[in-house]
């Protein structure tokens, strides 16, 4: 009994990777089809197979509303149903996708909103340690760093949500203090930039805060 039970469970993993495998090797092709610029968009049908790759993968977890990051393409998607709500050019970190702690890399893998902080602070405001500071910051409209990161407007703090990738000793996406927040470098929006969270222009960072809630979902893939 325990040799076909055994037996059933592989042949259940194989038959998921597979499947895994196909979908995912069909959005590539999908993706690879659109030109490659900072205004790409996800077609209905890209979004329908994003989603039935995810459910796939993450077997249990509804993907009904959620947003997906999607690094390669420096893009940020809040999609509804095989709907793109709206979608938003972003920068992610300037040393790539890792999870390890001190690493200043943006974490793939599934995460939720734990925290959403900032609500009804003028845009451009300076918060630390999720706190306001009383401070508005300068927005750089142009492509250069000014030397600081600094977090402003809103925050949506990130738990990850996978053992040994992003949650757990390490690794963990909400002990590291992973963000999506406002940025005042707003002219290197587009390009990999920040030191491990998901940086936003500021009226597009309050445009999600006000969209979404603690709880939902939110998926980072480097493809």
């Amino acid at each position: 009994m325990e040799v076909s039970s055994t037996l059933a469970l592989s042949v259940s993993f194989k038959h998921t990777f597979i499947r895994i495998s196909i979908l995912f090797t069909a959005l590539l092709t999908l993706t690879a089809a659109r030109p490659k610029d900072s205004s790409f968009e996800l077609s209905p049908d890209m979004v329908s197979f994003l989603r039935e790759y995810l459910s796939v993968k993450y077997r249990g977890v509804s993907f009904d509303r959620f947003v997906y990051v999607a690094a390669k393409k420096q893009r940020m998607y809040l999609i509804d149903g095989d709907a793109v709500v709206q979608s938003y050019s972003i920068s992610t970190a300037k040393k790539g996708i890792g999870s390890k702690m001190g690493s200043y890399q943006t974490p793939a893998g599934l995460h939720r909103i734990a925290d959403k902080v900032g609500d009804e602070l003028e845009a451009c405001s300076i918060l630390k340690s999720k706190q306001a500071t009383g401070q508005k910051a300068e927005i750089l409209s142009e492509a250069r760093s000014s030397g600081e990161d600094l977090i402003t407007s809103r925050i949506l703090h990130l738990k990850g949500l996978e053992d040994k990738v992003n949650s757990g000793e390490g690794c963990d996406s909400y002990e590291r203090g992973i963000f999506i927040h406002g940025t005042h470098e707003e002219g290197l929006l587009g390009v990999p930039a920040s030191k491990g969270c998901v940086r936003m222009a500021n009226a597009d960072i309050i445009d999600l805060f006000n969209r979404v809630e603690v709880g939902t979902f939110v998926v980072i893939l480097n493809n």
